[in-house]
């Protein structure tokens, strides 16, 4: 059999670098080599692409790569030799790598690429641009305002609070792994969040506090999608909310409960709203959707990842390796889901025969 040669992508100019090279790290370990040959492709926090031998932090060692373009066969040079892939798997968390960019890339190469497209990308990783079309899909998410920079100075404490409540969230809008989020409990929290949030982004969203619990669902596969059962994430009184310290750097900080201890009702409404969500926006291959099960017995959407950590500590494998698909078969999964996508699209025109003189 031939292996598929599979271009792994990592790093990236993004907040969520490091999470990108530690997820890179395990799927290049565990990807099946009697099937596929990884190639490993790192990105600086400059955005320069390296060839490297294996995936690590030290991704300017490898060989700088220049691109030549051809629509159906795009070739990565290096100064001595020329790459080829079959297909792209973006491990790219963040900027640049979930916000549809690297997506366009692709698919303006024509090059297979596993995950979400550039419009579910794009729009999933805007908070905003998300829950207006979950709202409009009559999925519950929590109340929540929204700010451009050029409003900053007009943002007031009393105004969100009057209408939010307290405590309240303050979110960069395009980032994820909790980066530029602060939790407002006072007048005094809330310009340091400002600050904080605008830092990352030219937009941001204030949004209810939801005191509950934070549930999470692993999607795969393609019309149908499928739905894991939820997982719970126990975060740790030390902390305010799920930070990037809890998520990333303080191994105590979070208990993970897979499959949670739910209510088999509740448990099946997560299961359908999060494939809900999926489809709603335009979400392939996989994605992870993260929700809040409140203290009132109500559901709220929170975020949708698509491109979910594969780090050691990542509920996404976990919830499928929880169903019985080993970390290895779920790699290969989603390569297959990939290709198979691929293979249904190419009955697609991209031509138009006209009297159309040029």
């Amino acid at each position: 059999m031939i292996k598929k040669k599979v271009a792994i992508l990592f790093g990236g100019r993004s907040v969520e670098h490091g999470v990108s090279i530690n997820s890179a790290r395990n799927i290049f370990e565990y990807i099946d080599r009697e099937r596929f040959e990884p190639i490993p492709i790192g990105i600086s926090t400059r955005g320069t692409w390296y060839l490297t031998t294996s995936v690590s932090k030290d991704i300017e060692q490898g060989q700088p790569l220049s691109l030549s373009l051809n629509g159906t066969n795009p070739t990565w040079k290096t100064s001595d030799k020329s790459i080829e892939f079959d297909v792209a798997f973006p491990v790219l968390h963040g900027t640049d790598g979930e916000d549809g960019s690297i997506q366009g890339i692709f698919k303006a190469m024509s090059v297979p690429m596993v995950g979400t497209g550039v419009l579910g990308s794009s729009v999933s990783m805007n908070k905003l641009t998300s829950k207006r079309l979950l709202e409009k899909a009559s999925i519950p998410v929590a109340p929540y305002l929204t700010y451009s920079f050029a409003e900053k100075g007009s943002m007031s404490f009393e105004t969100i609070s009057s209408k939010l409540g307290l405590p309240f969230m303050v979110k960069a809008t395009s980032l994820g792994s909790s980066v530029g989020i602060s939790k407002v409990k006072s007048k005094e929290d809330f310009l340091p969040a400002i600050e904080e949030a605008f830092r990352y982004d030219n937009q941001v969203m204030v949004e209810k506090y939801i005191k509950g619990r934070e549930i999470e669902c692993a999607i795969l596969g393609n019309n149908p999608p499928e739905a894991s059962l939820p997982g719970e994430i126990v975060i740790s009184d030390r902390y305010e909310f799920y930070t990037f310290d809890a998520k990333y750097v303080d191994n105590t900080a979070v208990n993970i409960v897979v499959p949670a201890k739910l209510d088999p009702k509740v448990q099946e409404e997560i299961r359908r709203l999060s494939m809900k969500t999926y489809q709603a926006v335009h979400c392939e291959d996989f994605a992870r959707i993260d929700l809040f099960y409140a203290d009132d017995g109500n559901i709220y959407i929170n975020e949708i990842n698509t491109i979910p950590g594969f780090t050691n500590s990542s509920m996404y494998p976990m919830m499928w390796k929880e169903r019985g698909v080993s970390f290895t078969d779920l790699i290969s999964k989603l390569i297959d889901l990939c290709v198979d996508r691929d293979e249904r699209l190419k009955r697609v025109e991209t031509d138009f025969k006209s009297s159309l003189k040029f």
